[in-house]
């Protein structure tokens, strides 16, 4: 027996379809919803959208493959996994470093991501009383500054959001996480699937079409490139540990490679969805499809407001946004409390209360910033909510994500690194070996670099 068998006391997923769902349910965020439709729409369209799917199969796929198999090898948190194969490969345990590094990481990104989650569920519940209904953008804009304006209000949707995250990990693996998932990614699916058939048929589909995937020479720029690049590597969640502790629960017969391949086609197809599903809908009505908080819960209520079935619309979008962030925060949440479970012996649902209260009350930064802290301007210069959401997402995930390219390809004993891969696809091994080793960290060095400039 291996070593690190001997310290993996775990359960595993019970099915390729339930990793599948939590794993897919980690990538699938917010950002999916609206941030790609919108950065594809101002960086050339289908230029963007070719080098974003050019890069997520020369970034993304390489880097989660890497810490899905650094997980299922070490069957333990991060922090251990990572010091546990680096003594394989007679490296320097300090290595373990990164897995802190990603607990900082995690627990930022928990915090503000909790508070804009929080929004959603606000907005389910307008929907539900139907204030958006033949509403004038005026009024609409009213209802979005007053939720801003109230630290009370935000920090009461974002602790309903952290305790149905947090409520969820402590139930465990099996009973919690993959049971949600199961529910929870199918349900995101069809209600993107009949959203897009409700907007092709109200809204205005050619537009939104050559809005998404016109394809020009002329929008092939660095720009564009650059985004496209910092797009595919944030979209399938690497570089903080959540995927490696969704790895470190999967089963040894599961491959690794056509499993990963199928978790990037959902990532994608989420993203390409909901931009056939929101663009439509804003055309239609004439409005700018505006980029973050400002297209979910400003521009998208405006056009819900003289719909047919507005309200049903508007509930079934909510919901959709809720179910994309949710499945996204416990992957975040998770590798935190498997940490105090595993290196503390603190009891799951103990740990997940000391987790989700320390990234709720952390998150409080994020809710001040909005009123109370609003002319708050860190070195003269940032908003807090811009600085506390730059540093992990700009800075600590990168560099998390870079790190972990270079300990697959370079640090991680080559006999496991082959033994994890499988010897099903020895020309595609190859390929991903020098992917992860060359592509992978350049790529992710230049998009750190340009977003400094």
């Amino acid at each position: 027996m291996s070593e690190n068998q001997k310290h993996s006391p775990r359960n595993l997923w019970t099915s390729r379809f339930a990793f599948i769902m939590v794993t897919a349910g980690a990538a699938v965020g917010l950002g999916n919803i609206w941030k790609f439709p919108y950065m594809a729409g101002n960086n050339g369209g289908g230029v963007f959208v070719l080098a974003y799917l050019i890069f997520i199969v020369l970034i993304g796929i390489p880097a989660m493959i890497a810490e899905l198999m650094i997980g299922r090898r070490g069957r333990q948190n991060a922090v251990n996994t990572l010091a546990l194969l680096a003594r394989h490969a007679n490296h320097t345990t300090a290595w373990q470093g990164l897995g802190w590094l990603g607990s900082v990481a995690l627990l930022m990104v928990l915090s503000f991501y909790s508070v804009v989650a929080g929004w959603s569920i606000a907005y389910l519940i307008y929907a539900f009383q139907g204030l958006f209904i033949q509403a004038s953008p005026h009024e609409i804009l009213g209802i979005w500054t007053a939720l801003l304006a109230s630290p009370l209000a935000l920090t009461g949707w974002h602790t309903i959001f952290m305790f149905l995250t947090m409520g969820v990990i402590a139930l465990g693996v099996n009973a919690g996480i993959e049971r949600a998932s199961r529910w929870m990614m199918p349900g995101l699916f069809l209600i993107l699937i009949l959203l897009v058939i409700y907007s092709a048929i109200e809204g205005n589909v050619v537009q939104a079409w050559k809005f998404l995937f016109s394809f020009k020479m002329k929008d092939l720029t660095a720009h564009a490139i650059i985004d496209a690049m910092g797009q595919a590597f944030f979209s399938l969640a690497t570089g903080a540990g959540c995927i490696l502790i969704y790895g470190s629960y999967l089963s040894k017969k599961t491959n690794i490679v056509s499993t990963v391949l199928i978790i990037s086609v959902l990532d994608v197809l989420v993203a390409i969805l909901a931009g056939l599903a929101i663009f439509p809908i804003v055309f239609s009505h004439g409005l700018a499809p505006e980029s973050g908080p400002g297209l979910m819960f400003h521009v998208l209520p405006i056009a819900f407001s003289h719909m047919p079935g507005s309200q049903i619309i508007g509930i079934c979008f909510f919901i959709l946004l809720i179910f994309a962030a949710w499945t996204s925060s416990i992957s975040m949440g998770e590798p935190l409390v498997a940490l105090l479970n595993e290196r503390w012996k603190i009891s799951r649902p103990q740990a997940a209360f000391y987790v989700g209260f320390a990234a709720w009350l952390f998150g409080l930064a994020s809710v001040l910033s909005f009123n109370v802290w609003q002319e708050v301007k860190i070195f003269g210069r940032w908003g807090v909510f811009q600085v506390l959401t730059d540093i992990p997402t700009n800075i600590l995930l990168p560099i998390g994500a870079f790190l972990f390219c270079i300990f697959a390809g370079w640090i991680m004993a080559e006999p496991e690194v082959r033994d994890e891969f499988g010897q099903k696809y020895p020309k595609v091994y190859v390929a991903w070996h020098f992917a992860i080793r060359y592509i992978a960290p350049l790529g992710i060095l230049i998009v750190f670099i340009a977003n400094f400039f």
